[in-house]
């Protein structure tokens, strides 16, 4: 990993769930309609690959997303996702009830997110991060961008920032 701020790395340490925004996050912001109205969507293998690794270390995930797809609701089934979230038009109440339900404080909580609606959410986490291509306004906002933009591996360098901070990439790779 190229040289990482120390506010950062200690703000990575402290994470005990990341909040992943789909569409700009985990997809590159793209949406794909058939004739009949039905939504697809492209995931990048390693981005999926680091959410299975992050969990696995003990790090939770969640997905907190404006629109509603089986794509992801079957993309998130297949790697282990408990918390899948759709249709949040406002996300902040989604945010406040994860936050009660897994008992944690604002500061052991990341937020990926790429555009205006996330950033209620990234406003209060400990860790707030933006793929390299965020909205201007989400950028400035963030504590961390990645150097990917979404849906291109910026999921997967957040969960390797992650676990480097936290001392449990090498293991999760092994």
């Amino acid at each position: 990993m190229d040289t990482i701020a120390t506010d950062t790395l200690t703000r990575a340490r402290a994470i005990r769930l990341v909040v992943f925004d789909v569409d700009g996050v985990l997809t590159d912001g793209r949406l794909y309609f058939d004739a009949d109205g039905r939504e697809y969507k492209a995931f990048h293998s390693r981005d999926g690959h680091g959410l299975v690794m992050l969990q696995r270390t003990g790090v939770q995930v969640a997905i907190v997303t404006g629109r509603h797809c089986e794509a992801v609701r079957a993309r998130m089934a297949g790697l282990g996702i408990a918390h899948v979230h759709q249709g949040c038009q406002a996300k902040a109440p989604v945010y406040a009830q994860l936050k009660r339900q897994l008992d944690l404080p604002d500061q052991a909580i990341a937020c990926v997110g790429d555009d205006v609606v996330d950033l209620p959410i990234l406003r209060q986490v400990g860790f707030a991060i933006a793929p390299a291509d965020a909205h201007p306004l989400v950028a400035r906002e963030a504590h961390w961008q990645t150097p990917s933009p979404g849906g291109r591996g910026a999921a997967r360098e957040v969960c390797d920032l992650i676990m480097e901070a936290q001392g449990t990439l090498a293991a999760a790779c092994g």
